[in-house]
């Protein structure tokens, strides 16, 4: 039974073996997690990181631990810089096979104290940039006419609004919008759709700067404000990155083949329906 569960462990590691993935936001939080598991399971990987420097740090911890990883420094809403970072990655590992469109941003504020810039900001890169990564993964993928795998970071709050977060809540609504069209349109590629919707994973940067702004709209402390999110799951705790890059790696993988146009939660039960 050991041995049996060995060979389980090994191929269960080994499953992108031979695959490309793109990570947008890989250098840290959820993006670089999620590198990190495509890379453990045998994946060649680029992270792209809006700060060059980042994505380096990142790539080069991941390559040591795991295998082939590089680095593209680029911003997801401009479209140069996503068609870079897919070129560059077909160029040093010859294809394209998985696209994690990760990348993000939030605003929290008021509809009344939202001004237009800060509203445009969150859906370019939210929305635009998503929109972007997966145009470009899919021409590639088209070109290579062997099947692909996109997979978009929307939200708990793709699929329930909440207050505070409008311009958040709109792009991530949009992305579950975004993935169900490119579900239909890829299919006869053979290039499989679908987001992934995390819940309160309160260790990552972006809770970091949600528990410092909720706190002075609130008045409570950061860490007040995490400890009551954690308990609104009916599971009471957190989620961790790495349950989320557990699902993306299924949701990349080949036994996921027949998944497309799906907004999965992994939430801990906080959105039920």
């Amino acid at each position: 039974m050991a041995e049996a569960g060995q060979g389980e462990a090994k191929r269960y590691e080994a499953r992108m073996r031979g695959k490309v993935a793109i990570v947008t936001g890989g250098a840290r939080g959820l993006g670089r997690a999620v590198a990190e598991r495509l890379s453990k399971e045998g994946a060649a990987v680029c992270v792209m990181s809006l700060h060059g420097e980042s994505a380096q740090a990142a790539a080069g911890e991941i390559a040591n631990k795991f295998g082939a990883t590089i680095a593209v420094g680029g911003d997801i809403a401009v479209e140069d810089d996503v068609r870079a970072c897919v070129e560059r990655t077909v160029s040093m590992f010859g294809r394209l096979d998985i696209m994690v469109n990760n990348a993000g941003t939030i605003a929290v504020d008021s509809v009344a104290d939202t001004s237009v810039e800060e509203w445009d900001r969150v859906i370019a890169t939210n929305l635009r940039g998503t929109f972007l990564g997966c145009r470009e993964a899919a021409r590639q993928m088209i070109r290579q006419g062997e099947g692909g795998r996109i997979l978009n970071c929307s939200s708990g709050a793709g699929r329930r609004g909440s207050g505070l977060i409008a311009a958040y809540t709109a792009s991530k609504f949009g992305i579950i919008g975004l993935t169900q069209s490119l579900a239909v349109e890829l299919a006869r590629h053979r290039i499989t759709v679908n987001a992934y919707c995390p819940g309160h994973v309160t260790s990552t940067p972006m809770w970091d700067y949600l528990a410092q702004r909720f706190s002075q709209l609130n008045g409570l402390t950061p860490a007040d404000v995490k400890s009551g999110v954690v308990h609104e799951a009916p599971l009471d705790r957190a989620g961790t990155p790495e349950e989320i890059a557990g699902l993306v790696a299924y949701l990349a993988s080949d036994e996921a083949a027949f998944i497309t146009g799906e907004s999965v939660l992994i939430d801990g039960g906080l959105v039920r329906f």
